[in-house]
């Protein structure tokens, strides 16, 4: 009688195991892919900062040219100097984008 008892204590208990140890697999293999994508998120959060610093410099550098005075040639050869300069850094930052 008695090894009937442990027999199925014995019985229960290896499928509480057989449980758990599913568990722990699938909540193993979960946390892998939260961490992928974690690090995912992450690189692409720092290409948009990137972007968006690139935007606020290229504002600035707009802004500083649009109040230039175009009251001489001087002023106007420098704003398109300026563009054209914008203009290859762009190039430049499309190009190492790749």
């Amino acid at each position: 009688m008695e090894q009937e008892l442990l027999k199925t204590q014995f019985t229960a208990l290896e499928r509480k195991l057989t449980v758990l140890v599913n568990e722990h697999k699938r909540l193993k293999e979960e946390m892998r892919q939260l961490k992928t994508e974690n690090q995912e998120l992450r690189q692409l959060l720092q290409s948009r900062e990137e972007q968006l610093e690139h935007f606020r410099n290229q504002a600035k550098i707009a802004k500083l040219v649009d109040n230039l005075r175009s009251e001489d040639g001087s002023a106007s050869e420098l704003k398109k100097k300026v563009d054209d300069y914008i203009r290859e850094i762009d190039r430049c930052i499309a190009y190492l984008s790749r």
